[in-house]
């Protein structure tokens, strides 16, 4: 099976790629369902032509899943050649006026049909298909029953389902209580997310001054909050039913959430078909629970009773993004941060001999009350080595990172030393936009992240 993953922007498509997606979807500006994920644009084609060149066999495809009024044709006609410059597989549609569009302008790129669709039966898909559709991304209200008769009925069809991630209260994500409330309307990319917000009483008209509580907490029940879609421990049911792809929700997501719950199906599919052993994969499908979810159902695959079940409470998880680890810097690179440090030390040597005595001592006892004001050159160890490091939250050398990777569940290094690039020294904390280098003795790579524990 083909393993799905979500790209809200060009790092998250990185990611999902190295972290073991065969395809990634990702959206364009105001023509996509998830609007307030940064999404794609200016001249962001060129590095994703190279990403696609790194990894030649792994496929893109672009959701246009909104629902189109004439002012959205007109506007996506108009940026017709700026999409062309996009390596662009498949398009991912709902709207059925944006159809004909398409197959003019990209010949070469295969439809699929969005969820949005609410594609749940073998009548419409043969519909779907005879229109020029190579695959049904099918409505999650399908069963997996309804999946294999569907199968059965159209196998020239690929059938991707959704395996992972929220899901909506309403039907196939067609939601409008978003607009009712806020004006912003989920089907043009808008979602206010209004089903998790805290409700306090519900009325019903026939019943005047007949509450029903539906805010969280003891004894009270959320019902506008779904649970989270999780088949990780089904795949095989899924392989039975004639499912072709498998696919994760989350655009909006953080890009720590979208790498581990992509490595967790991707060993998971590995295991299911024989390229790794369950035992080897166990471990990554476990760190699956340490990102940010709901409580987890399989949602309508087995019976619909499981979906209508609401849950309470905020996603949580038990660990926080540190930052991710670029490229290790050269033999030469990494000489010419120790010499800056050593050139900081002699600078400051002689800074402080130029002194007055009384001076130097009033400087040295102030140095002595607040150690961070004097500069710490890095030192050579044998054993490190220096790597670029983008730094996503605030960590201080005291905090405890742990590294991840593509195929490595968690290496733990407390003796890392986060380096000033600029002049060699060594900081005592770091947080987002500040340049800064990682010097460690674990074996890890670029593409790997950092985090560490919630306390």
């Amino acid at each position: 099976m083909e393993l799905v993953a979500p790209a809200g922007n060009l790092e998250k498509l990185s990611y999902v790629y190295a972290y073991g997606a065969d395809s990634a979807y990702i959206g364009l500006k105001r023509f996509s369902l998830r609007v307030k994920a940064d999404n794609f644009y200016d001249k962001e084609y060129e590095q994703i032509k190279v990403l696609k060149e790194k990894y030649p066999s792994k496929r893109l495809f672009c959701a246009l899943n909104i629902s189109f009024h004439n002012k959205d044709i007109d506007h996506f006609v108009s940026d017709i050649d700026y999409f062309k410059q996009y390596p662009i597989d498949s398009f991912i549609v709902q709207d059925i006026g944006i159809v004909p569009i398409v197959q003019k302008y990209f010949p070469d790129a295969h439809l699929h049909l969005s969820t949005q669709a609410n594609c749940i039966n073998r009548e419409a898909v043969k519909v779907y298909r005879n229109m020029g559709f190579s695959r049904v991304v099918l409505g999650r209200e399908a069963s997996l029953a309804d999946i294999r008769e569907i199968k059965d009925a159209c196998p020239e069809m690929e059938l991707e389902v959704f395996a992972h991630g929220a899901m909506c209260i309403a039907y196939s994500g067609r939601c409008l209580i978003s607009a009712y409330m806020t004006g912003r309307s989920a089907n043009s990319g808008f979602c206010s997310h209004s089903c998790r917000w805290d409700y306090k009483l519900l009325e019903e008209r026939e019943r005047p001054g007949e509450y029903f509580p539906v805010f969280e907490g003891d004894d009270y029940t959320a019902i506008l909050s779904s649970k989270d879609l999780c088949m990780v421990d089904h795949l095989d049911d899924m392989k039975k039913a004639g499912v072709d792809s498998l696919k994760i929700e989350g655009r909006m997501k953080s890009l720590y959430y979208a790498a581990l719950v992509t490595r967790a199906y991707r060993k998971a599919i590995d295991s299911l078909e024989g390229l790794i052993t369950k035992e080897e994969a166990a471990p990554f499908i476990d760190e699956l629970y340490k990102t940010a979810h709901r409580e987890f159902s399989t949602g309508f695959f087995y019976s619909r009773e499981d979906a209508d079940k609401t849950t309470a409470g905020e996603t949580k998880s038990g660990y926080e993004m540190a930052g991710t680890i670029g490229s290790i810097l050269s033999n030469e690179e990494s000489e010419a941060v120790l010499h800056r440090a050593k050139t900081t030390e002699q600078n400051f040597i002689r800074e402080m001999d130029s002194l007055h005595p009384s001076a130097r001592e009033a400087k040295t006892k102030d140095f002595s009350l607040h150690p961070e004001k004097k500069p710490h050159p890095v030192q050579k160890k044998d054993g490190y080595s220096f790597y670029h490091y983008r730094a996503l939250n605030k960590i201080e050398t005291s905090t405890a990172l742990e590294f991840i990777g593509p195929d490595c569940t968690s290496v733990a290094d407390s003796s890392y030393v986060l380096v000033n690039p600029e002049d060699g020294t060594i900081m005592d904390w770091v947080c987002h936009n500040h340049d800064c280098l990682i010097y460690t003795s674990s074996a890890v790579e670029s593409s790997w992240i950092a985090r560490f524990k919630n306390t």
